[in-house]
């Protein structure tokens, strides 16, 4: 099994604009490390805002070894907690989500307020202090109706992140929205190949009829930054001058970017005609060919944002080679089930495609379990973004282990 030392030598000799090493994929020691490195530290994407709507709503998250409640208070605030008793460990909450109005653990019914705060404590002696026996909180922040995380101590930055994503997202105004389906997937795959397969279309033409219907697999339509073609120009002058933000936005650690991407044929949502797939509009978006307003935030989501709905991914690492992927699709909080959307015809394109990807993902994990695998080289022109998210990850796996970036460390 890997250890750090192993692991820093192992990324200062990997190739750029090359696939990594094998042990990349495979190593259950480097995997660790990424966990404690990158999950433990890093922001990221926890649910939408609208699926802990009321107080006391809550869902939880298995990252790792570390179990985390998102929570909304009775003062309307969201916040995040480890979910683990302050008496003797156990966990809290054990289902996905649920709602209730104090957090009670079921082993000996430890009880507490939805900030935190220990309320009860049955027989703990006249000295007990509650104050001092409160939930561990986890860093928790909301943008533009997106719910965040983060474990680290000391977070890094995030208001310039949350500010353009709350500026961007506000015509599609995500609090009035709500869960019409979600789905729920392990890809026999290690995380960052999921993340790989998500930052190119070099695959889609083979891989994705459905999804190529309306998306372009042009490689400069995902979103990877560079020199635009003239129509996704055209797009971004009109829906600014509509009020939506559009042009591309990229973080200043290259860790997210934000651009609003135009269908083709001037479709209007991902289905299989293109026409919008619900009847009653997401927000306040005024024209319904908008196209998808892209979100990448390593090391964890993708999301597209429409007039008519959104869907937003989720990534989870849970073995050296096995990735949960969450999927979840919102619609107005007024739509009908049937009446402004069919369901089937609203998740159909995204549910074709990511049973697609986890099928390329896992025989790209085959592949490189394989001895006789040996990294390869990536196309600049197709899987630029791919490269970009690998320089991503290796510089943030040098920071956390040597305190410093590729930069000094080399």
């Amino acid at each position: 099994m890997m250890r750090e030392a192993d692991a820093l030598s192992l990324l200062m000799t990997e190739r750029t604009g090359y696939s990594l090493s094998r042990a990349c994929y495979t190593d259950s020691g480097l995997f660790r490390i990424e966990m404690e490195r990158i999950f433990g530290r890093e922001w990221l994407f926890a649910a939408p805002a609208c699926e802990i709507a009321g107080a006391g709503d809550f869902v939880t998250l298995q990252i790792g070894d570390w179990g985390v409640i998102v929570v909304r208070g009775a003062d309307g605030a969201i916040r995040a907690f480890h979910n683990s008793c302050r008496h003797r460990g156990s966990r809290l909450c054990s289902v996905r989500r649920g709602s209730n109005p104090k957090l009670v653990c079921p082993y000996h019914q430890w009880t507490y307020e939805l900030d935190g705060r220990l309320l009860w404590a049955r027989d703990m002696g006249p000295d007990f202090d509650p104050a001092r026996h409160g939930l561990h909180p986890v860093h928790c922040r909301e943008a533009g109706g997106l719910v965040f995380i983060c474990l680290a101590d000391t977070p890094p930055a995030f208001d310039a992140f949350g500010e353009q994503v709350a500026r961007y997202l506000a015509p599609h105004r995500l609090a009035d929205a709500r869960i019409a389906h979600e789905s729920t997937i392990v890809e026999n795959g290690n995380w960052k190949l999921v993340i790989e397969n998500n930052r190119e279309c070099y695959h889609c033409a083979g891989s994705h009829p459905s999804l190529c219907r309306t998306y372009s697999d042009d490689p400069l339509i995902t979103g990877s930054g560079g020199e635009m073609p003239a129509a996704v120009s055209e797009h971004w002058v009109r829906c600014e001058a509509a009020g939506l933000p559009s042009t591309f936005v990229l973080g200043p650690d290259a860790g997210w970017r934000l651009a609003r991407m135009p269908l083709m044929g001037r479709a209007e949502s991902f289905t299989m005609d293109g026409q919008v797939a619900v009847k009653r509009p997401l927000g306040e978006v005024p024209i319904r060919d908008a196209g998808t307003l892209l979100l990448f935030h390593y090391p964890n989501t993708w999301n597209h944002f429409l007039s008519d709905h959104a869907v937003v991914f989720r990534v989870t690492p849970l073995t050296p080679t096995t990735t949960e992927v969450t999927t979840k699709w919102l619609v107005h909080k007024d739509a009908v089930e049937g009446v402004d959307y069919d369901l089937k015809r609203l998740t159909e394109v995204w549910t074709h495609t990511n049973d697609e990807d986890r099928r390329v993902v896992e025989e790209n994990q085959i592949g490189i379990n394989s001895p006789a695998y040996v990294p390869g080289p990536y196309s600049a022109v197709q899987e630029a973004g791919v490269m970009q998210f690998l320089d991503w990850y290796r510089e943030t796996m040098l920071r956390g282990l040597t305190g410093r970036g590729l930069v000094a460390a080399e």
